[in-house]
């Protein structure tokens, strides 16, 4: 047996619902990732890539094609938010990156490429039905995964809403595909997002106090 057969392969059965070794070892390695970002350590982006890697082998071998797809993807953004973790740490005097706030262009800009990208990769995928089964919340969480990494990778706050908008789709649509575990790690997914939330907001406020102390002295 070579190790993707192995990985593909049923770990257990939980609730009824078929737990595959791929599915169940990927989403450990994300929450480990999302865990490590809350931290802001740069491990979270090889992390995010490996799990990207372990997951692409449970969509493939699935044959959702639009869900392999998006793995990819976070590969690309995890090996480019890596770098910009990078830059970003050695420009701070402790070596930790910076967190804050994205600009309100920022966010428009963000919300305007999370919009136009799901109804764009929406109508690939109903052109296309082989890529998806559930085309429009396949679409949503393909983009707003992009976004939400695109937003960690330049250290905004937003970053956090935005996977939590993306849990919200994801839950119930990981389940309704049969990948349970992706399902449940979500939940958890979840309570993750809002304490990494807490801990960026304060973050971000501390880092702008010295800011607004210089301009008002």
């Amino acid at each position: 047996m070579n190790t993707f057969s192995w990985l593909n392969g049923e770990a257990f059965t939980a609730f009824g619902q078929h737990i595959k070794w791929s599915d169940m070892i990927g989403n450990v390695i994300g929450l480990i990732a999302l865990a490590l970002g809350w931290r802001r350590s740069i491990w979270t982006w090889p992390a995010q890539f490996l799990s990207g890697a372990i997951l692409f082998t449970a969509f493939a071998a699935g044959h959702l094609s639009g869900s392999a797809g998006k793995q990819v993807v976070v590969m690309l953004v995890a090996a480019w938010g890596w770098m910009q973790w990078d830059r970003g740490r050695q420009q701070t005097q402790d070596g930790t990156l910076a967190v804050r706030f994205a600009t309100w262009t920022e966010r428009a800009l963000l919300v305007g490429a999370a919009a136009l990208g799901t109804v764009a990769v929406a109508l690939l995928f109903t052109a296309y039905p082989s890529l998806s089964w559930d085309p429009w919340p396949d679409a949503y969480i393909f983009v707003g995964t992009v976004v939400a990494m695109y937003a960690q990778s330049r250290g905004m706050v937003e970053f956090w809403f935005a996977w939590l908008l993306v849990d919200l789709v994801g839950v119930p649509l990981n389940f309704a595909n049969g990948y349970a575990f992706s399902g449940f790690v979500y939940v958890i997914y979840g309570a993750l997002v809002l304490w990494g939330m807490r801990d960026w907001w304060l973050r971000s406020r501390a880092n702008t106090a010295p800011a607004l102390e210089g301009a008002t002295a």
